[in-house]
């Protein structure tokens, strides 16, 4: 297995730590959130916290799995880019380094990759250029040292 196989699975494991434990922690809060008619979310601050996203970026609701609210969150966000692929990948890679993420690694092509880190937050982006359709963004956010377990072969 390659190191980004490795990467991906420890977030894939992290991200699935989070979400039971989080589910377990604090059942009583919710966040409600305003979604419009075409399933996307009308106020992204209130689940991102402080995340920037690209001008014009709409989070689609119905493939994203948001667990907890504000700066703390974890899971998964899947963003609607719009046609500029490129803008957008600069974007992230801008603007998240000049607010103290480090990028870990920047993978550029058709499907673009990028990992980057803060304090204890791990940020990875998936991104696909859709061309004309629209591009988009699955942004994964994860504890940065959660305990990984490797699954064993039956």
């Amino acid at each position: 297995m390659n190191g980004m196989h490795r990467v991906y699975g420890a977030l894939l494991v992290a991200v699935s730590l989070a979400a039971g434990l989080s589910g377990c922690a604090n059942t009583g809060s919710s966040t409600s959130v305003a979604v419009g008619p075409d399933g996307k979310v009308q106020n992204p601050v209130q689940l991102l916290g402080q995340l920037p996203l690209p001008p014009g970026a709409a989070i689609r609701a119905e493939q994203s799995l948001i667990i907890g609210a504000g700066d703390n969150w974890v899971g998964r966000v899947v963003l609607d880019v719009g046609r500029d692929f490129d803008a957008a990948y600069r974007f992230f890679l801008e603007t998240y380094p000049a607010q103290g993420w480090t990028v870990v690694s920047a993978v550029r092509g058709k499907n673009s990759f990028l990992v980057m880190t803060r304090q204890e937050r791990t940020a990875t982006f998936e991104m696909v250029d859709g061309g004309m359709m629209g591009s988009s963004v699955s942004l994964t956010m994860a504890p940065r040292n959660a305990a990984v377990m490797v699954p064993k072969k039956p």
